[in-house]
């Protein structure tokens, strides 16, 4: 894609999120857009996100799971930038209108005390760069349509991507803990919705280990000459199906001697 064409995607997704309506596909405006392309445009985004007074927090890493990853024809998970206005308090309430098809999903989250960057970086790396863990939910969202109205056709890992991963919001729970602490493989979540359980999983459903998940990720940035910083979040990926999140519902995901974590939407 030329240059005006990624500006032009990205402003259309800006304006997106500030009206609150989602736009067309981007898959299907530029059939021939690569995954190159769709981070261009994401990076486009972000930078209209700083403009406007926006602070990067850190990274979330998206489409880990085998499921998913075959329900998109890839092979490869994604990944995306958090900003300062996207997290909420464990048990706080989003309010009413914040987003436009929310969604919740279960992760654990990385709190970084020192750089990874490059294609050298290895799992050991990780683990001594990890402040500490603790567990936490994911709000997503699309400001591109989940399917286009005309020819039925379903949005792809270009439009996800380029969306900035479905970014919206991150709430963390108040329990930290060493990396170490526990087989991350083991740590699991029950996800319930009003009371009810929707979904459950364990930490083994990131690419075997949520460690690898970041390993990916710096690896990933450092093809765009990118790395994570001390201080910054990192969600490892999801390890549950996105559950919707319709005003007036309440999540709570516990995660068993690991923690806890709950938010609301007004």
């Amino acid at each position: 894609m030329k240059s005006d064409a990624i500006s032009a995607c990205a402003e259309t997704l800006f304006q997106a999120e500030q009206r609150r309506s989602q736009c067309g596909l981007i898959s299907l405006q530029h059939p021939q857009a690569t995954l190159d392309d769709a981070y261009a445009i994401q990076s486009a985004l972000v930078a209209k996100k700083l403009a406007a007074g926006r602070r990067v927090t850190g990274w979330k890493i998206g489409l880990t799971s085998r499921a998913m990853q075959s329900a998109l024809g890839i092979a490869t998970p994604d990944s995306g930038v958090l900003l300062d206005d996207m997290h909420f308090a464990h048990g706080g309430t989003v309010p009413a209108g914040r987003f436009i098809q929310p969604r919740v999903e279960a992760e654990i989250a990385f709190v970084m005390k020192a750089p990874l960057h490059g294609a050298q970086v290895t799992r050991a790396d990780v683990v001594a760069a990890t402040a500490h863990v603790c567990p936490s939910l994911e709000i997503l969202d699309t400001r591109i349509l989940r399917a286009d109205p005309a020819t039925g056709r379903a949005r792809t890992i270009i439009d996800t991507v380029a969306d900035n991963a479905a970014n919206a919001g991150i709430v963390l729970g108040e329990a930290r803990h060493p990396i170490d602490a526990f087989d991350l493989r083991w740590v699991g979540a029950v996800v319930k919705r009003d009371g009810v359980v929707e979904e459950t999983g364990l930490g083994a459903g990131v690419l075997d280990d949520p460690v690898t998940g970041i390993l990916w990720l710096v690896h990933r940035l450092a093809t765009y000459g990118q790395g994570i910083e001390p201080g910054q979040v990192v969600l490892s990926g999801s390890f549950i199906r996105p559950v919707e999140a319709p005003s007036g519902s309440r999540f709570h995901a516990d995660f068993g001697p690991f923690g806890s974590v709950a938010i609301s939407f007004a």
